[in-house]
């Protein structure tokens, strides 16, 4: 078996084993063809309802599943993504949430506040999120490089410290949609129409550029990773930041580079949320994109493909999640499969040691017994 094939199927394996798990559930506490029906449904939601087309031909059935899934999988992917770049560095990515919150706002207030034409506005604000969510990265960057301050805590840290600030105080507050007047609103005002990600499918799908954009991303992420002197420096210093600086590598640069290039790709999450469906940053996100974003890449393996992959396969788990209901199964279910696959992800070795080819001991040649020698007669 090959090293990268080895390297897929724990993954695979325990995504199966997360269905089979979560199926095993519904039928316990239900019965076995309501937990079947539940996963058609699921299915059905996120990859369109196949047969319902075939007979009466309506495309809708299957461009909306497919849009809402891609939608999904856009801001998986991009937080996956952010989660992955800060990995490679040697670095534990837990803020892409807080990232996306202030990329969100900053999307939000150039798409409201600037009037240019949309092949400028776009832009603008996906730029300004990035900004604001790359910032936003390198305060937990800065205290690593400085002060040795562990990642893992301050970038947790500023997620509370990014809810506090966006949500509780600009959205509801000086950022508010008709601020100093007696309008009881939350969330920022409606962004420009020129600032809106434009619909691929126009009224048959929410699908919007986000989608593309997020793959072209993924993909320009592993050419970096794989092919530019700098995305090898990259993983050199996750590798062994000692030996890549014995190496004349510049590790605080590329640290901060990665850390920055981290919080960039959450920021524009929080715009394609914004600029594709959201249309304003409203009182709150709601869906922890961010946290997600930790199990997508793990489960993706750390590269770029693999997460996009991910991201794929469970934005149409959680597109179809809300059909689920129509048999009384919560919508929450894709989100447990998710979390349950993380799980088993984690146990990696055991599957590693499981696919590990067995190496059979050689079986030693039966030595036949010596011919006692005859006693010669008297």
């Amino acid at each position: 078996m090959g090293d990268r094939l080895r390297a897929v199927l724990p993954s695979v394996f325990s995504v199966f084993l997360a269905l089979a798990v979560c199926w095993v559930f519904i039928a316990l506490t239900r019965d076995a063809e309501t937990a079947t029906g539940a996963y058609l449904q699921m299915l059905r939601g996120g990859l369109g309802d196949w047969a319902q087309y075939f007979e009466s031909e309506r495309i809708t059935v299957l461009t909306r599943p497919l849009g809402e899934a891609a939608i999904k999988a856009a801001l998986l992917l991009l937080t996956g993504l952010s989660v992955t770049v800060a990995f490679k560095v040697g670095l534990f990515n837990i803020g892409a949430q807080g990232q996306m919150l202030v990329g969100a706002l900053a999307a939000a207030v150039a798409g409201a506040q600037l009037q240019l034409p949309a092949v400028l506005h776009i832009p603008v604000a996906i730029l300004a999120a990035c900004v604001a969510g790359g910032m936003w990265a390198l305060i937990a960057a800065g205290l690593k490089l400085a002060r040795g301050v562990h990642e893992v805590i301050s970038t947790i840290m500023l997620n509370w410290v990014a809810v506090s600030l966006v949500d509780n105080w600009l959205s509801v507050g000086p950022l508010r949609a008709g601020a100093g007047t007696n309008l009881s609103t939350t969330g920022t005002a409606e962004i420009a129409t020129s600032a809106q990600l434009p619909r691929l499918l126009g009224e048959m799908s929410r699908l919007h550029l986000g989608f593309p954009l997020a793959l072209a991303v993924a993909l320009a992420i592993w050419v970096w990773l794989s092919r530019l002197r700098s995305g090898f420096e990259t993983r050199a210093v996750g590798l062994g930041s000692e030996a890549a600086r014995a190496a004349g590598i510049p590790v605080v640069r590329r640290t901060a580079q990665a850390m920055g290039l981290a919080g960039a790709l959450a920021g524009m999450a929080g715009a394609v949320l914004v600029l594709g469906t959201e249309y304003r940053y409203p009182g709150g996100l709601g869906a922890p994109y961010g946290f997600d974003g930790i199990a997508i890449s793990l489960i993706g393996g750390n590269h770029p493909l693999g997460v996009a992959l991910s991201a794929l396969f469970f934005g149409a788990l959680r597109a179809g999640g809300t059909r689920m209901q129509l048999l009384g199964v919560h919508k929450s279910y894709p989100e447990l499969i998710q979390g349950l696959a993380l799980l088993f992800v984690a146990g990696r070795l055991v599957w590693l040691s499981l696919l590990r080819p067995r190496k059979v001991a050689p079986v030693a040649p039966t030595r036949q017994p010596e011919a006692s020698p005859e006693v010669p007669r008297a």
